[in-house]
């Protein structure tokens, strides 16, 4: 086996740093630096390129399908339809198996694979597409979500019937409850289309074994989920695939499903060749998933003072042609539909639905992002029509410890929200406009005001995000870790199959390990799946879950090499490279306690078991932690043009424990970015199932100009129930960032903004 130019070797963690400590990451210079090695910089001598052809067409029959053009193309070596899918025809991340490999008689979605093609330049086999000629009948596309939900009479989508999921949540009894309201406000909310915006395109290379099998190497987020519908749809057993993970330029949810895969599996073992794949920009917004639109209907009852006393919820979530994650994304809206506040009855009925709209699935926030605009614009509504600010009918209707969730789930660690919010309010605020600067105002250097017009505006946003998978869903991971002496120094090996996707999962895994074995030298092992399960890296799981598996093994390295005593000591532990007892002091050193002998031990951690959701009332303890974010923005608006200037961003978290401060606060920067591009900038456009925007010339994501200083809190309230405490970071603040920023923008313009993200047009009226 020949292994490709350029994959990613061990990385080796630098210098000390155990748990709570800021190391810095292996990987941060190289990238920074542009060096590091991604997927889309692998290389093979001899390895052909591969290319998809993608449907015009959200909805369209294939009358004909001619490859013969394309395959009497000089330099091509394959040409592929579903005919010589080796296997399943169909795959699908949650094992649905409802999306076809290659189009099957009919396309359902805009940029839908329809044919492959190997060739020995990626211009040629670019140039071979072109001339695989097809005969359409095109076909009207069904985007109506609300009615594909709620209109018996809409057409299908596909062979799997709408709704995908409807997922009811009930508490108490809205309507015997609901004229005793003294307060009632309500409101219709969409979401539009967001995309995760990676900078890494979908990339791999795929090279034929000489066992007949295949290895693979591919940017992904879970590589066994992957194995699971790869090997089916090659026709080959999950033995004969060996997947190693390549530089992953991001990911936010958009690599969980499968993109080039299984098409450069196939073209490798059709040519005998290595086959590589690299999608371009254009492509990409149409290989991977984005955030689901949605839209959302509120009715909220009240007392006088703010109180709660009823919540009447719909939520529709557009998942596009096939199921990808919508079911999960359902459960999420429907459990999290009226966030972290206490309200003795509830009505929620949350739906995804099938459309010829872009697929849609998992995205950072995962359903709750959608739900939480919502409902916290409801709180900044009831606010209003209670005299109240906003701030102070949060902290009266604010869950906390013990306090139940609208699914019944009891929270049974700290949350202390209303504390967060006197937190946020009380954080100084940022100097007043300076409009001698041009670059302090809206419309910044473009010089579209000197100040007149602008108007500053201040808002609240609280978010709660379940972390790790919830259902009942066997959530695991699996960690090896191997401590022998090499060079003459106590070396740490550690070894798992969890995707390190930017958020320095790798950094973790090696502090983790210094910490519980006492050592300073720690490498990981790149990825793959000659080692167990670790899951995907979504969910803000894998601190807790991989972290929670590496700290497992470690305990069972330490366990085996004490085991070499006997019973001649007790209470020995790992400290500063030396074996110790609390009774009789230094023992050995680590190295001397080895000798020539490796201790090597693999472990699963399991987070508690969660339950499903009652499929009438939605009851039951579905998620396995909850974390909570607290966000005030302040923005000035050019109320006259509609332009905002995000002017500064604070944000309260409880992270439970710090494991790397620096990377924390990398995370909840990053999520902050994201909630403000979905605020006030981001949205895949489109009209009659077509994508009118898929570059980032029109597809705009916020830049350092756009994104303002940070003020952060972050507390620790340790969960009792996770690996040192920790609760999962990267997704709260994605959450309630966006619901903030819009609360400002209202708070500047008194309008009611019930859509993002927002646009000018949507502030000036022009």
């Amino acid at each position: 086996m020949t292994i490709p130019l350029r994959a990613p070797d061990r990385i080796a963690a630098p210098g000390k740093g155990g748990v709570g400590e800021s190391t810095l990451r292996p990987d941060g210079t190289l990238k920074v630096r542009g060096e590091f090695a991604y997927s889309s910089d692998l290389w093979l001598d001899g390895m052909l390129w591969g290319a998809t052809l993608r449907s015009p067409h959200p909805r369209a029959r294939i009358v004909s399908l001619d490859i013969a053009p394309a395959l009497a193309h000089p330099g091509v070596h394959a040409v592929l339809t579903h005919e010589d899918v080796p296997g399943r025809k169909h795959f699908g991340v949650d094992l649905t198996w409802d999306q076809p490999v290659l189009a099957i008689g009919e396309v359902r979605h805009q940029g839908e694979a329809i044919a492959l093609v190997a060739a020995d330049h990626p211009e040629t086999a670019r140039r071979a597409l072109e001339k695989i000629a097809i005969e359409w009948e095109i076909l009207e596309p069904l985007t109506d979500a609300w009615r594909a939900a709620f209109d018996p009479d809409y057409p299908q989508v596909q062979t799997l019937p709408n709704p995908v999921r409807h997922q009811p949540v009930r508490v108490g009894d809205v309507d015997a409850v609901r004229d005793r309201a003294e307060v009632v406000v309500s409101g219709t909310f969409e979401v539009g289309i967001q995309d995760q915006a990676f900078l890494g395109p979908e990339s791999g290379l795929a090279v034929p074994g000489e066992d007949g099998g295949l290895d693979l190497y591919v940017a992904t987020q879970w590589m066994h989920n992957d194995l699971d519908q790869i090997g089916p749809c090659l026709g080959l057993e999950d033995d004969r695939i060996r997947m190693t993970l390549s530089g992953v330029g991001g990911a936010f949810g958009g690599r969980e499903d499968l993109s080039m895969q299984i098409h450069a599996g196939m073209l490798a073992l059709r040519t005998g060749k290595p086959v590589k794949m690299v999608y371009n920009r254009y492509e990409s917004f149409f290989g991977h998933v984005h955030r689901h639109p949605a839209r959302m209907r509120y009715e909220y009852g009240a007392s006088r003072d703010g109180r709660l006393l009823y919540a009447d919820v719909e939520i529709v979530l557009d998942g596009g042609a096939y199921t990808s994650s919508t079911r999960n994304v359902v459960g999420n809206a429907a459990s999290l539909g009226v966030g972290p506040y206490e309200i003795p009855n509830v009505k929620i009925d949350a739906y995804g639905v099938y459309t010829n709209n872009p697929p849609c699935g998992a995205m950072r926030g995962f359903g709750a992002v959608q739900a939480c605009f919502a409902y916290e614009s409801m709180m900044d509504r009831l606010a209003a029509a209670c005299g109240l600010d906003p701030v102070t009918v949060r902290q009266v209707n604010a869950a906390s410890q013990g306090s139940l969730l609208a699914t019944g789930q009891v929270v049974h660690a700290p949350l202390p929200m209303a504390e967060m919010l006197q937190q946020a309010r009380d954080l100084p605020m940022p100097p007043a406009l300076d409009d001698s600067d041009l670059r302090n105002l809206p419309g910044g250097a473009s010089q579209t005001t000197h100040g007149e017009g602008v108007r500053r505006g201040v808002g609240y946003g609280v978010g709660l995000k379940n972390i790790c998978f919830s259902e009942g869903f066997d959530d695991y991971s699996t960690a090896r870790v191997r401590l022998e002496v090499i060079g003459g120094v106590a070396t740490a090996l550690v070894h798992t199959s969890a995707a390190e996707v930017g958020q320095g999962l790798v950094t973790i895994e090696a502090q983790i390990a210094r910490t519980e074995l006492g050592i300073e030298r720690v490498v990981i092992h790149p990825a793959d799946n000659q080692v167990g399960n670790a899951g995907s890296s979504s969910a803000s799981r894998q601190s807790y879950m991989t972290g929670g598996a590496v700290q497992a093994a470690c305990f069972a390295v330490r366990d085996e090499l004490f085991s070499r005593y006997g019973a001649k000591y007790r209470d020995l532990s790992l400290v500063g490279g030396k074996v110790v007892s609390e009774e009789h002091g230094v023992i050995a050193t680590i190295e001397e306690a080895l000798g020539t002998e490796a201790v090597d031990e693999t472990r699963e951690y399991h987070h508690l078991p969660t339950t499903g959701m009652h499929p009438e009332t939605g009851q039951g303890s579905t998620h396995t932690q909850v974390a909570l974010c607290v966000h005030r923005a302040v923005v000035d608006v050019d109320v006259e043009l509609g332009l905002v200037k995000v002017v500064e961003l604070a944000a309260v978290q409880d992270v439970g424990k710090i494991l790397n401060r620096l990377s924390l606060e990398g995370q909840i920067h990053g999520g902050t970015a994201q909630g403000l591009g979905l605020a006030v900038m981001e949205e895949i456009v489109v009209s009659d199932g077509k994508v009118r925007n898929p570059s980032f010339t029109d597809y705009l994501i916020p830049t350092i100009l756009d994104m303002p200083p940070m003020r952060l809190e972050i507390l620790e309230n340790a969960d009792p129930h996770a690996p040192y405490g920790l609760r999962g970071a990267g997704e709260p603040p994605t959450l309630s960032s966006t619901p903030a920023i819009v609360a400002a923008i209202r708070d500047a313009t008194g309008l009611a903004l019930d859509r993002v993200p927002v646009r000018p047009e949507h502030i000036s009226g022009r």
